[in-house]
Parts: structure tokens; C-alpha cells; sequence
């Protein structure tokens, strides 16, 4: 797996931790492994730039995500993954850092960028929240990815919960 972590951002960020979360995710979604993504980390204003631009919102926002071969798992436990580029995904440390102690188990911006790395590499395999039922599917899968690579590192306490929009 390819991943490359680009902090543009300015703050310091555990980068180790977005490129081990991201290959766990991608490796428990069962995509090739020889598929390329990358994650950029900016401040906030490129983020509301970017935010802006490609949603038409207002103000920054904690993760976007730019498809580029359009992946998808599996189906099926013999089928073959495709290869490609994954694409994009942009995280903002600062949102993070503000979603994180909003939230209702209040934890690290890292913790949170960790938890948006997975809802990242979630929509850039095609999930989506929109709908109830796929907000279920979705968070249900990214509570178990991210759940299961803290398990693997002995890391203790409750997982972040999704703080998500």
C-alpha cells in the first residue's frame, strides 16, 4: 500500500498514527494492496478554501475526501480487489482539536484524526451518510475499523465516538 501523509498544516500531528490507521483500514477493506492514496493536512483556511469551493459551505470543515479510480471492496471473499488510486483525503488538525473536546467522550485532536483518516478512506471506497441507513452502515463500520486498530496497539479507553457531520 502506497500512502503518503503530507502536514501542511503547520501543527504537529502524528503522522505515523494517520498512515498506520489508513493502512489498517484499507487492508480490513480488503483493497489491493498495491493502491495508492494520500492524506494532506492543512490549517484551517485551506480547508474552508477547498470547502468552499468544491461543496459550496461556509467556513472549514474536519475531512474531505477526493475519489479519483472510484474503488470499491470486494464483494465477494475470492474476488480479486482492483489496483488504483484511492485519492484524496484532507484532514484539518484544528477542527479536529475543537471536534474533540466537543465531543461526547471527550478525547485528542490526534484521537480525531485518526477517527477522520477512517471516515476519509470510507468515502473514498463510496460510503456515504446521507441517508439513516447509511449513516448506520457507515459510522457502524468506521466505529469497528477504528476500534479494532486500537485493540491491535493495546490502546485503552473508549474509542472516540463519531463527530462526524
Amino acid at each position: 500500500m502506497s500512502i503518503d501523509v503530507n502536514n501542511e498544516s503547520g501543527t504537529e500531528v502524528d503522522e505515523q498514527a494517520i498512515l498506520d490507521i489508513a493502512r489498517y483500514a484499507l487492508a480490513r477493506m480488503r483493497i489491493h494492496p498495491l493502491s495508492e492514496l494520500s492524506v494532506i493536512v492543512v490549517d484551517a483556511d485551506a480547508m474552508e478554501q477547498l470547502h468552499i469551493q468544491w461543496m459550496d459551505l461556509p467556513g472549514p470543515t474536519d475531512v474531505m475526501s477526493f475519489p479519483m479510480d472510484e474503488l470499491r471492496p470486494p464483494s465477494k471473499d475470492d474476488e480479486e480487489p482492483p489496483q488504483g488510486l484511492l485519492g484524496d483525503i484532507v484532514l484539518c488538525p484544528e477542527v479536529a482539536l475543537k471536534q474533540g473536546k466537543e465531543a461526547e467522550t471527550q478525547h485528542s485532536m490526534d484521537e480525531e484524526l485518526q477517527l477522520l483518516t477512517v471516515h476519509g478512506v470510507l468515502h473514498l471506497l463510496g460510503y456515504d451518510h446521507e441517508e439513516p441507513d447509511e449513516k448506520a452502515e457507515m459510522f457502524g463500520l468506521q466505529a469497528a475499523i477504528v476500534d479494532g486498530w486500537r485493540a491491535e496497539r493495546g490502546l485503552t479507553g473508549p474509542s472516540p465516538a463519531p463527530t462526524v457531520s
